[in-house]
C-alpha cells in the first residue's frame, strides 16, 4: 500500500512536471501562405491554406512547410504554369526551419515583435535567412504573421514570362497562422 502511494505520487509529480513543456508547443495545419509575383502593371498572388508548422517556445524552435501544389492564383492555366516553374513534381515543398531570436512572453497580451533565423528551402536550394514578424497571444492560441522576400535566382528558379514580360525575380512571401497548443 505504501509502495502504491509512492508510485502514484511519483506518476502525478512526473505528469505535472511534463505539462509545462507540452504547453509550450503550438502548431497548425491550416495556416495561410501567399507568394506574390509582379510584372509591369500587374500583380498576382498564389495562396494556400495548407501551411503546416510548429513553434516550440521552450526550445525556441520554429518549423513550417507548405505543399507548393496547393497554391492557387484563381486562374487554372497560371496555376499549372506556376507548378511547372517551381517544378513541384521534383520539389513539392517550401520549408523554413529555424530558431526564435527574440523572447516571447506567453503570459503577455498584445502583439509582440518576433525575429527568427534559419533555413528557407525551396526548389531544392537552401539559404539561411532572418525573418521579422509578430506573435500575438489570443486566448490559448498564438497568431503568427510574417513577411519576407526571396530572389528566385537565389533558388535556381527561372522567372516565368507573362505574355512578353518576365515576372520579377523578387517574390513576396506572407504567412498568417493561428497556432493551437499541442
Amino acid at each position: 500500500m505504501y509502495l502504491t502511494r509512492i508510485t502514484g505520487f511519483l506518476l502525478i509529480s512526473l505528469s505535472v512536471a511534463v505539462l509545462p513543456a507540452q504547453a509550450q508547443k503550438y502548431g497548425t495545419q491550416r495556416g495561410t501562405v501567399e507568394f506574390t509575383s509582379r510584372v509591369p502593371l500587374h500583380t498576382f498572388t498564389g495562396t494556400s491554406d495548407n501551411l503546416s508548422g510548429e513553434i516550440d517556445l521552450e526550445n525556441r524552435s520554429v518549423d513550417f512547410f507548405v505543399d507548393l501544389a496547393t497554391l492557387r492564383t484563381g486562374i487554372g492555366r497560371r496555376d499549372r504554369d506556376m507548378r511547372n516553374t517551381l517544378e513541384t513534381d521534383d520539389y513539392p515543398f517550401a520549408e523554413f526551419t529555424g530558431r526564435l531570436l527574440t523572447p516571447f512572453d506567453s503570459e503577455a497580451s498584445g502583439t509582440q515583435q518576433a525575429r527568427v533565423q534559419g533555413t528557407f528551402k525551396i526548389h531544392g536550394v537552401s539559404h539561411t535567412i532572418t525573418i521579422s514578424g509578430t506573435l500575438e497571444k489570443t486566448g490559448s492560441q498564438i497568431r503568427l504573421i510574417a513577411d519576407w522576400n526571396i530572389n528566385l535566382d537565389d533558388y535556381n528558379i527561372e522567372p516565368p514570362r507573362l505574355l512578353m514580360m518576365r515576372v520579377n525575380e523578387v517574390q513576396g512571401i506572407h504567412i498568417n497562422a493561428l497556432l493551437s497548443r499541442r
